[in-house]
């Protein structure tokens, strides 16, 4: 039997006039990886505060077991400035001890990218006071990780680590014995972790098993028995309910309750995104021309980020960008939108980017544009524009879009200087929509959303007929609202992946490991000429010719995708005609085979390009 480790007894927490948490009673036990989500503002933080006993209640109590080792991330890090990484996150341990611990080795090679620390100036000997937010986030995250706990408490973990460094983190949580409790908007990250949700909202905590796909189906379940009156929260709900069952197989994990009822809610639900009709409205809006990049070399200052790359964005194009910190995808979306914004004028350190004549961008960066501090939300929105066209005949006005990006009608009078981080970022967000641009540049749209809020903005981009690009660690946001992912491998190079992320993540592994038999290698002869280890280097014709031939693959490839979708949509439809399913199965073989000859050529071209 599971030992108790934390119990939360009728706990009440009240801010001003208003009830966050209202008669809360929950168990942490052994062996519990607890996933909490809810709306930015009702509670979360200050549920898991109380539960470390960070925060005093104001009513009820929480006990905790008796010699209870608890560990605790909390948003701001406590690190002293004056102090080394290696004091701060080894101690005294002498190189020898550390260095011969797998589990500091694992944590340090995991968040830092290797034992020498490379990024920070003089590695673990680099003092903390000058260091980023993230640098401390990681350091904070680190020293947390190699103690032993009984009890992990994260809030927000996975701020500021990269797709890579997630999917380390995840991996070391299910390998821990500690019990977590964890707060996060990172959905994949909570499907990959926890075995338990909670759901703050309105001063309660709902509890449901399983991870975050689980939990969806359950909330959807649980409003459908309640009838719950809000139509509108419920619509999303099960439209995201439709993505996670038809969008890839083996996402979820078996769930605890009857799916049946939970597909019944599903049954006329079609695909989150018509591809073929958003193409369709795109074409028409931007032509055949968006942006074509031709043998394009990207610099920041002196240092060449990406080298000779030729690529095409197209009409209704949606892809995801992802890449290692540093590789170059920030700058490479600037030098798109500087050539877009000066009518091709100004071009990047070399080559050209040729830019569509109907191309209106809007470009969604990390930094929050500042606005007037006593404007109010709803006149920041108007100031762009009263109403909008999302595409496909979905008209908003500025106030109705702001309530879909969870700003009421009261909060719409807030002037924006009382406004959160968060509540700035989808104002900024909600600024760019109202402008009705045909093209989005959106370089970590995701930072400070909540769950709620995310969803409401994938509704919003799928049925916006345009162009997009995305860049974010969020891998759930990326998989949801793109149909392609390219990678900056850290070669100064761009790449397109048939399998996403996974494969990104399989590459970057091969990549280092190849990194790392290569030091010792580096010490013998090199290889006579001739033997093959030396492939001869192609010609800039060749490499154009290999890169164009890359684009029509990768255009082939989205077409035998399409054709794919709807085979599997028919098959569904004629479910009882044994007959017509094994035909229909016959096809999407014949075209599997297709796909994977087409990517075996991509492939062999990817070398060359």
């Amino acid at each position: 039997m599971a030992v108790n480790l934390v119990n939360v007894e009728n706990v009440s927490k009240v801010y001003g006039t208003r009830a966050l948490l209202d008669g809360v009673s929950l168990g942490v036990s052994e062996g519990d990886r607890i996933g909490v989500v809810g709306r930015n503002g009702d509670g979360k933080t200050t549920l898991i505060r109380m539960l470390a006993k960070l925060e005093e209640a104001d009513s009820g109590r929480v006990t905790h077991s008796g010699g209870l080792r608890l560990g605790v991330l909390t948003q701001h890090d406590s690190l002293d400035p004056a102090a080394t990484v290696r004091h701060e996150v080894i101690r005294d341990l002498a190189d020898h001890e550390w260095a011969g611990n797998a589990k500091i080795r694992d944590v340090l090679t995991g968040l830092f990218g290797g034992l020498d620390l490379p990024g920070f100036p003089q590695g673990l000997d680099t003092v903390i006071g000058p260091l980023s937010g993230g640098e401390r986030r990681r350091i904070a995250l680190a020293k947390l990780l190699i103690d032993d706990q009984d009890l992990i408490v994260l809030d927000e973990p996975t701020n500021h680590l990269d797709v890579e460094g997630i999917a380390w983190l995840a991996r070391h949580l299910r390998e821990r014995r500690s019990a977590l409790v964890c707060v996060t908007h990172d959905r994949w990250f909570l499907d990959q972790v926890c075995t338990r949700m909670w759901d703050v909202q309105r001063g309660a905590v709902h509890e449901y098993e399983g991870g975050y796909s689980d939990y969806v189906f359950a909330r959807a379940e649980r409003e459908r028995i309640a009838a719950t009156e809000e139509t509108k929260r419920q619509n999303l709900v099960r439209k995201e309910l439709a993505w996670l069952r038809r969008g890839a197989p083996a996402r979820t994990s078996k769930p605890r309750f009857r799916v049946e009822a939970a597909n019944e809610l599903i049954a006329d639900v079609p695909p989150p995104r018509d591809t073929s009709e958003l193409m369709k409205f795109a074409s028409s809006r931007l032509g055949r021309t968006v942006f074509d990049l031709e043998d394009v070399t990207v610099q920041a200052g002196p240092k060449v980020l990406l080298k000779h790359v030729t690529w095409q964005l197209g009409p209704g194009d949606r892809i995801g960008l992802v890449g290692v910190n540093g590789a170059g995808k920030t700058s490479l979306l600037r030098a798109m939108a500087e050539a877009a914004r000066s009518e091709g004028e100004t071009q990047p350190a070399g080559g050209r980017v040729a830019v569509g004549k109907t191309v209106k961008l809007a470009y969604l960066s990390q930094e929050v544009s500042e606005l007037a501090p006593t404007l109010r939300v709803l006149e920041a929105v108007q100031q762009v524009r009263e109403r909008v066209d999302l595409g496909k005949g979905r008209e908003m006005t500025a106030g109705q879009l702001c309530e879909t990006f969870g700003f009421g009608k009261e909060k719409q009078w807030t002037p924006v200087g009382d406004l959160s981080g968060g509540e700035r970022r989808r104002l900024q967000l909600l600024r760019l929509l109202m402008d009705e641009p045909n093209v989005l540049f959106l370089d970590e749209p995701t930072n400070d959303l909540d769950i709620e809020t995310l969803t409401q903005l994938e509704d919003v981009l799928d049925g916006w007929p345009g162009s997009m690009i995305v860049i974010s660690h969020d891998r759930f946001f990326v998989e949801r609202t793109t149909d392609r992912v390219f990678a900056l491998l850290g070669d100064a190079s761009l790449r397109m992946l048939p399998r996403g992320i996974d494969e990104y993540l399989e590459r970057r592994r091969r990549m280092e490991e190849a990194a790392a038999a290569s030091a010792p290698a580096a010490q013998k002869p090199a290889p006579a000429t001739g033997t093959g280890a030396d492939r001869p280097e192609k010609s800039a014709a060749d490499q154009r010719a290999a890169k164009k031939e890359l684009q029509k693959i990768e255009r082939q490839l989205d077409r035998v995708s399409d054709k794919e979708t709807k085979l599997h949509a028919r098959i569904a439809e004629h479910a009882t005609d044994f007959a017509k399913v094994a035909e229909l199965d016959a096809e999407l073989r014949t075209l599997a085979g297709e796909r994977e000859e087409l990517e075996m050529r991509w492939l062999e071209l990817a070398e060359d390009a």
